[in-house]
């Protein structure tokens, strides 16, 4: 024979009486912690929502936003007007006209009266009695000023102003209706948004703050956290606070499936490798004393371990069995 054909059948020997375990490895199971989740839905909440309120009575002649339209703080977005204001307005500047002429009749009272004075045409006792016609009839025109100052102010805070950055989410006053003092004319949400959770009560003792929580998001995923749990539970749920990065604020009470994580339980976990598919069974190759044996499993969901993504046998193998790895 030559020795070409001599080394490959010896090499063919080799491989024939060599044990499969001896060139695979070798995986010894044991159980592993797995998180377990509970699917829901989560409703898209603002951190606040605030009312732009009236701050006086009248109607409302200017409306510069609708639900959905994007305000700043401090933007004036509508304007409410009162006739009795612009009427006292006018009264106002008439009785401050009326005042002034009394106080420079008063002024010029007091002019002469000193130059009678310096002549000794009057005595000191008329002089103080003009001076203080004087000082009467200023203090009067600086309280007519005053009062005209906050009927002003009355008519300026007449415009409606956003008391926060955000959204409007509703607006129950159109444009000529009358409103009261304090009536909400807009809606607005403000501040970041999250979802909110209402989680049976049965999971409470597993849910821990800033545990990781996987939100459907179009075909994909992303990651939330849970932020805050409430301690009060109602109708048998407690509400679970998440922060999401990112998240839009377009639609405020939407839901959102979420896996929210409400504790662990052990599992026999195996790389999916291992399961080799053959006459509709999945198979498991595993060590036994007389060698190797292919043993029928279930496989179930794949699961995130310290080693990366497994899957979960519900049933065929058990703790302790040696698994051959291909």
């Amino acid at each position: 024979m030559p020795m070409r054909l001599r080394a490959a059948a010896l090499a063919l020997a080799v491989l024939t009486v060599t044990p499969l375990a001896s060139i695979a490895a070798d995986l010894m199971l044991k159980p592993v912690d797995v998180v377990e989740t509970k699917a829901l839905f989560g409703k898209i909440e603002s951190r606040f929502v605030v009312p732009s309120r009236s701050r006086i009575g009248g109607t409302l002649v200017q409306l510069d936003v609708s639900e959905g339209s994007l305000v700043t703080e401090g933007q004036a977005i509508g304007k409410i007007t009162d006739e009795k204001l612009e009427l006292q307005l006018e009264a106002a500047s008439a009785r401050i006209r009326a005042a002034q002429s009394q106080l420079n009749n008063a002024q010029t009272e007091l002019t002469r009266n000193e130059e009678l004075l310096s002549r000794g045409a009057t005595t000191s006792q008329r002089v103080d009695q003009a001076r203080t016609a004087v000082e009467v009839a200023r203090n009067a025109v600086s309280e007519l000023q005053s009062t005209q100052q906050v009927i002003q102010q009355q008519m300026d805070e007449g415009a409606l102003i956003a008391p926060t950055t955000g959204r409007v989410l509703s607006v129950p006053i159109r444009l000529g209706e009358v409103v009261m003092p304090g009536e909400p004319v807009a809606t607005i949400a403000g501040g970041s948004v999250f979802l909110r959770l209402d989680v049976p009560e049965r999971h409470a003792l597993g849910l821990v703050e800033g545990a990781a929580v996987a939100i459907a998001e179009g075909e994909g995923e992303t990651q939330g956290k849970i932020e805050k749990i409430y301690p009060l539970i109602e109708n048998g749920r407690v509400t679970v606070d998440v922060a999401v990065e990112g998240l839009s604020d377009a639609f405020i009470g939407k839901r959102v499936l979420v896996r929210v994580p409400v504790g662990t339980r052990p599992a026999i976990v195996v790389p999916k490798e291992a399961i080799q598919r053959s006459a509709g069974l999945d198979l498991v190759s595993i060590k036994v004393p007389e060698g190797e044996r292919s043993v029928t499993v279930v496989p179930g969901p794949m699961v995130e371990t310290d080693d990366g993504q497994m899957r979960e046998i519900l049933s065929g193998l058990r703790a302790g069995d040696t698994v051959i790895l291909p």
